[in-house]
Formats: C-alpha cells, structure tokens, sequence
C-alpha cells in the first residue's frame, strides 16, 4: 500500500483469547490499524494491544444492546470507516464455572452472545459500512466464525447446541451476503479442531480424536485460522463472497459412526 494511503482499519470482537487474539495479531503484522474488543478479559486484552501498533481498545459486553451499538459507535468514530469486521467474539462454555452449566444455560448463552448479539452488531455494522467514505478502492468485509461441523452434526450435548448455533451464523452470513451485495463481502470462516484453552487442556481421547479427523493428522492452531481471515480479507479474496470456507486440515470424520472411548467421556468432557 502506498505511503500515503492511510491503513486498513479492522475491528476484531473477542480479541482477547484464542482465535480472535491470533487474527488481531496477525491483521496487525500486515499494517492493519486495529480496533480490539473484549468483554471482561482486560490483561488478554493488553496482551493483544501489545503486539499491534496503536490500537483502540474497547470494553463492552455485547449481550446488552446499548453496549453493543457503542461499540460500533466508538469503532466507526475512531477512523471513520472500518474496513474490515471480524466478529470472533463467542460464550466459553468448555472450561472454567461454565462447564458446569445446564444444557439450557449454555445453550442460552451461546444464543444470546453468538447469534442474536452477532446478527444486531453485523446489521447496524454492514449499513454502517455502506455509507462510509474510505481512501482505499477494496470493499469493506466482513468475517463471522463457525464451526465446520455445524452443517453434519456431532453427537452429544455440546454437539447439538454448537450445531445449532454455528448453523445459525453460516446461514445468517450468507444472507447478509445477498443482502448488501455487491458492496460488500461477507463469509464466514469454520475451524475445525482448534486448540484454544479447552484443547489444551482436554483429554488424551479428545486430542486423538482432533487428530484423528484431520487429513493432516494434527490440531489446527489459532493461527491456521488468522491467516485464512487476513489472506481473504486483505485484497487476495476480492472474487469470494458468501463462503463457508473450513479450516481443518482435511476432514475425514464419519458422521454418525462415534468412537466408544470418547463417547464415554461425552457428558463430562465437552467438545470445542
């Protein structure tokens, strides 16, 4: 990019941990001029802040509706245009006080986090987006996270309400797609077996079986999955449009056939 041309803005939700700290980081070691978000994870935060140049830092809980709009408010205002939007921000409920919710209490939190607070934030963002006036000739974009398994189902509880609700933002994606097409792109990205906090932690049958169901025979890292984003967002991806693009290194599960030790272990040790 040209010396004179201002850079890209990104905003990255859930920037402090995992997969939305490794896109942050990685949109910034290509000149990005990064907005990053947590809702309490203030020292993840300042861990992410410390890799980028500069960035705005933003504490909100996204779940409460006036939080969410000033978010958007506080991003827009900083630059005056976002180019890119990354909503990576998502419930933990594999580890810490969480585990040990209900299945409705989990299943509510994920709801209300990843998809109705995604599906206002990506609304108010994208007509945001369209009428902004930017000094770079890409289109604004926007990313949303999945899960690759969301579209075959998984067994188990956790199967069941992440399916739910990762198919919810695959199919929400697409159609914000098409509706402000073609001034502005939209996909949506689906890790596979990724090793955050809960696969760093998890049992021997679970990280065989991560490797199991990889081609490439390993955990994807956060990494894997901040590359794609950069790569398609960043002037490389500007034919890909309403995508469901996975990263997995290969899937070669088979649906509906289920290991026994790791069944064994289902209601007890839940699965990303």
């Amino acid at each position: 990019m040209p010396s004179d041309v201002p850079p890209l803005v990104a905003v990255v939700t859930g920037s402090a941990s995992g997969i939305g700290q490794a896109i942050a980081i990685e949109l910034a070691s290509r000149g990005c001029h990064l907005i990053l978000h947590t809702r309490s994870n203030i020292d993840g935060l300042m861990e992410t802040a410390s890799q980028c140049s500069k960035p705005l830092c933003i504490v909100a809980d996204l779940t409460q509706n006036h939080s969410l709009y000033s978010l958007a408010d506080a991003a827009f205002a900083s630059r005056g245009y976002v180019n890119l939007w990354v909503h990576a921000a998502g419930t933990d409920v594999l580890t810490g006080a969480a585990k040990s919710w209900s299945f409705e209490e989990k299943l509510a939190k994920l709801w209300d986090l990843d998809v109705r607070a995604m599906m206002l934030l990506s609304r108010t963002v994208a007509q945001r987006q369209l009428r902004q006036n930017t000094p770079h000739r890409t289109l604004p974009s926007m990313i949303h996270i999945g899960w690759d398994q969301a579209h075959q189902g998984m067994e188990g509880d956790s199967g069941q309400y992440f399916c739910a609700v990762k198919a919810a933002v695959s199919a929400f994606s697409k159609s914000l797609a098409k509706s402000f097409a073609p001034k502005l792109r939209v996909n949506c990205i689906n890790p596979g077996w990724i090793q955050t906090q809960w696969g760093q932690g998890t049992s021997q049958a679970w990280s065989d079986r991560a490797r199991r169901e990889s081609l490439l025979n390993r955990w994807g890292s956060p990494q894997d999955v901040a590359k794609l984003v950069a790569a398609i967002s960043l002037g490389d991806g500007e034919f890909l449009n309403a995508q469901d693009l996975a990263v997995n290194g290969g899937w070669q599960g088979a649906p509906g056939i289920v290991q026994s030790q790791t069944t064994l272990d289902r209601s007890s040790d839940e699965c990303e």
